[in-house]
């Protein structure tokens, strides 16, 4: 195994030790009848670590990305009976983009992901992310867009070009539409504007007008930020 790989992995192993500790003991959720998953402890990182611990790992990504064997089969037994993910990311289906390599090559049980074209939040999407902060006990959540992202940039043809699509495609786009109209005349690449602007949009509409999570986000139990991944340096931006 590569030395930054057997570093990453025990910080890794640090952070599922709050997850299997939660195996021995039973916990309910602090809203009344919301029971934990498993009955086992939520992780024990705050949303500004867990923070932290993405941005590590896309540094790591970044600089030096590589592909190393690590024990699956003691993390799949460390989990089997409960997971405390410790990062919820709502992230595009792109091929691409998979959120556990991006952020360092985490392993069973840490990231809560969700993803579809776009990195949209629809009635599944939104239940999944409730289901992570309420349940599962995630303190952050990241809406990660990227760069050259095709949903994004079909929702762009449809604000230039009165473009039109096949089957649930163009429904599926259409919550893009606002952020895209918003940033038509900014400066720069047109798709790459949207999918931030779309990116922030959904993460401020999660953070204001969701119950469950806006309830979480003003006690500081709970973080959502967006992020924009870039398909040619591997960085993740954070975006304001």
């Amino acid at each position: 195994m590569c030395e930054t790989c057997k570093g990453a992995l025990i910080g890794r192993r640090d952070i599922l030790k709050f997850g299997a500790a939660g195996l021995l003991a039973a916990a309910v959720g602090s809203a009344p009848g919301v029971a934990r998953a498993a009955y086992g402890a939520p992780t024990a990182l705050s949303p500004d670590e867990a923070l932290a611990a993405l941005k590590d790992g896309n540094a790591r990504y970044a600089a030096g990305p590589e592909i190393c064997a690590i024990d699956l089969a003691a993390q799949r037994n460390a989990v089997v009976a409960h997971q405390a993910p410790w990062a919820t990311i709502i992230g595009c289906a792109d091929s691409r983009v998979p959120p556990e390599l991006i952020f360092g090559g985490h392993g069973l049980g840490e990231l809560f992901i969700a993803r579809n074209a776009g990195n949209l939040v629809d009635t599944a999407t939104l239940g999944t992310v409730e289901y992570g902060a309420a349940v599962l006990g995630s303190p952050l959540i990241v809406v990660l867009a990227h760069t050259s992202c095709g949903a994004v940039a079909a929702a762009c043809k449809i604000v230039t070009d009165n473009a039109t699509y096949p089957g649930a495609i163009g429904p599926m786009i259409e919550p893009i539409l606002p952020a895209a109209l918003a940033v038509q005349k900014e400066s720069g690449d047109f798709v790459t504007n949207a999918a931030k602007e779309s990116a922030r949009r959904t993460a401020a509409r999660l953070t204001a007008s969701d119950p469950l999570l806006a309830e979480r986000a003003s006690a500081g139990s709970l973080k959502i930020v967006a992020a924009i991944y870039d398909l040619e340096t591997g960085v993740v931006a954070w975006l304001e």
